[in-house]
């Protein structure tokens, strides 16, 4: 197995509040997965949780597109979860998926961090597949 394509992505957290706050229920709608608004309405400082997630599902996008052909997918088609441990993983629905095959991915790596102004991902793509 080898990296196919990594994706990295910086969010400004008071963007993301700023959104929030302009069109709360919109916004969680479109950017979020019923599990990922849950998620993060449960925490105290939402817009950084809301933030990381946007941050990851746009580092797998640069990581899935490549060439350009991956540009139909949809925020909801990229997932964070969290495993028991509290690691988060990536899971790739729909679209995503669909490219994530063309592509020969079988193991997504994803690694986030936030802070109370900045959130940042990386994903990195490993298969045996041409890449993007």
């Amino acid at each position: 197995m080898s990296v196919l394509a990594v994706g990295l992505d910086v969010v400004d957290v008071d963007r993301i509040a700023r959104i929030l706050n302009q069109h709360p229920r919109r916004a969680m709608e479109r950017l979020l997965t019923d599990d990922e608004r849950r998620y993060c309405q449960s925490k105290a400082f939402r817009e950084q949780h809301v933030a990381v997630r946007v941050a990851a599902k746009e580092a797998a996008y640069k990581a899935l597109a490549g060439d350009g052909e991956g540009g139909f997918m949809v925020w909801r088609d990229i997932e964070v979860r969290r495993e028991v441990g509290g690691r988060p993983v990536l899971e790739l629905r729909g679209r995503a998926r669909v490219r994530a095959e063309q592509l020969g991915v079988s193991n997504v790596l994803v690694s986030l961090t936030h802070t109370a102004g900045h959130a940042a991902a990386v994903v990195i793509l490993e298969g045996d597949g041409p890449g993007p």
